[in-house]
């Protein structure tokens, strides 16, 4: 399975990205410059987390004008598997790739903590390795992490099963107490109906390496392995 990192200038999560598939899984990754326009042969791309281009105007609102988005559309239109972490997210929802909008933070603070995450749906090509109602532990550290959309939009999306991941408390509960940005429905990360977009603010690298204390994010990127192998078997 060959995956690629997307850069743009301000990205800051790439190499945690490259190293949890390089040396954690053993995959063949490569870095991708926001200016390329060929993105060659891959079944896989990541969108980082960071500050592209400084986070001027709002979050991932001039990245996803760069030439290698472009491609990436184009390489989702196909089927090809794209997932945006934090700011990856901000910018697939700039591109329209995925529905909503990434506000900031209630407490108009930026957050930087370990979180736990109610796993919603685990039928899907990031999620297979879980299961439905799990509680899991990925880090966040962003300022405009508040999901919204209209009401009309959050309720198709329930119904499709395209919330992903929710705030929740260790035992899995889900309040306003447990969501730490005011996200609506605690959302922390959503699919497209397509199935193939995926974007979370919680950053699954950060916990895909046991040196790190924490291991269980790794189940998105070997989930999506998984669904890659199968097809190809």
């Amino acid at each position: 399975m060959n995956w690629g990192v997307l850069l743009f200038p301000g990205s800051n999560c790439a190499e945690d990205c490259f190293h949890v598939i390089d040396s954690v899984l053993g995959e063949p990754v490569r870095y991708l410059w926001h200016k390329d326009t060929d993105l060659g042969q891959l079944d896989a791309i990541i969108l980082p987390g960071g500050f592209s281009y400084g986070d001027h105007l709002r979050p991932g609102a001039i990245a996803h004008l760069s030439p290698a988005m472009t491609a990436v559309k184009a390489f989702a239109e196909k089927g090809g598997l794209v997932i945006g972490i934090c700011n990856g997210f901000q910018i697939l929802t700039e591109a329209r790739m995925l529905p909503g909008s990434l506000l900031q933070n209630k407490g108009l603070k930026f957050l930087c903590q370990d979180q736990t995450l109610k796993v919603e749906n685990a039928s899907t090509a990031f999620t297979s390795e879980y299961e439905t109602g799990d509680v899991i532990i990925c880090p966040i550290a962003h300022n405009e992490g508040n999901y919204y959309a209209k009401s009309e939009t959050i309720a198709e999306m329930e119904r499709n099963g395209q919330v992903l991941f929710r705030y929740c408390d260790p035992q899995g509960l889900v309040n306003d107490s447990t969501n730490p940005n005011g996200s609506i429905n605690s959302i922390a990360g959503i699919i497209n109906r397509q199935g193939n977009v995926v974007g979370m603010m919680p950053h699954p690298e950060r916990s895909s390496d046991s040196v790190l204390g924490l291991s269980a994010g790794k189940g998105v990127f070997v989930s999506m392995i998984k669904h890659i192998q199968t097809l190809n078997s």
